[in-house]
């Protein structure tokens, strides 16, 4: 069988324990000097952020939602809540299993987190909101519109009770990326 690896592999080499320490200090220390000179580097799991995300679970939606969250210059500035249907799946009562989740979620950003504000992305073409509240209610653009401006307002509603002291955000997204904004 062919030697794969070589003399300073850990595997291959005499002395794995000196090899091990070796290679442990080394990445210590390189972390521990990175640190040093760039303390932005290292960012805390607490701290005081912009905003969650409320996103849906459909795959086509994970380019446009964070080419969005870059376009608003929120890189690193938020945290996530990714739900089928988005605010559909919080407020649609098809969906109630699913409410308490978000809810202790954003309870959670907002203890750790600190946000100001809320952004709940729907979107078109929504499987969730079909499943939610019929074919009709998303047959048409109209009525698809209508169906999530009226969820979106609910939503707006519930994070309003819940946490007045957040700023609530919401819009329907095109597959394509385009935003129409309800708030």
């Amino acid at each position: 069988m062919a030697k794969l690896h070589g003399a300073f592999c850990a595997c291959c080499s005499g002395d794995t324990a000196l090899f091990h320490r070796r290679q442990f200090l080394r990445v210590v220390g390189i972390g521990g000097a990175t640190l040093a000179f760039a303390p932005g580097l290292a960012l805390a799991a607490e701290g005081d952020y912009e905003a969650m995300v409320l996103a849906c679970i459909d795959p086509r939606m994970q380019e446009p939602v964070h080419r969005y969250t870059v376009e608003q210059n929120l890189t690193g500035k938020f945290s996530q809540f990714v739900i089928a249907g988005a605010a559909i799946g919080v407020v649609a009562p098809a969906f109630k299993e699913w409410h308490k989740a978000f809810w202790d979620n954003l309870a959670t950003t907002i203890q750790l987190h600190r946000i100001k504000r809320v952004i709940a992305i729907d979107h078109r073409d929504c499987g969730a909101a079909k499943i939610a509240y019929g074919e009709a209610k998303v047959a048409t653009p109209q009525a698809e519109t209508e169906t999530h401006r009226a969820a979106l307002a609910e939503f707006r509603k519930q994070v309003g009770e819940r946490h007045p002291q957040l700023g609530v955000q919401t819009c329907l997204m095109a597959l394509d990326g385009n935003m129409e904004m309800f708030s």
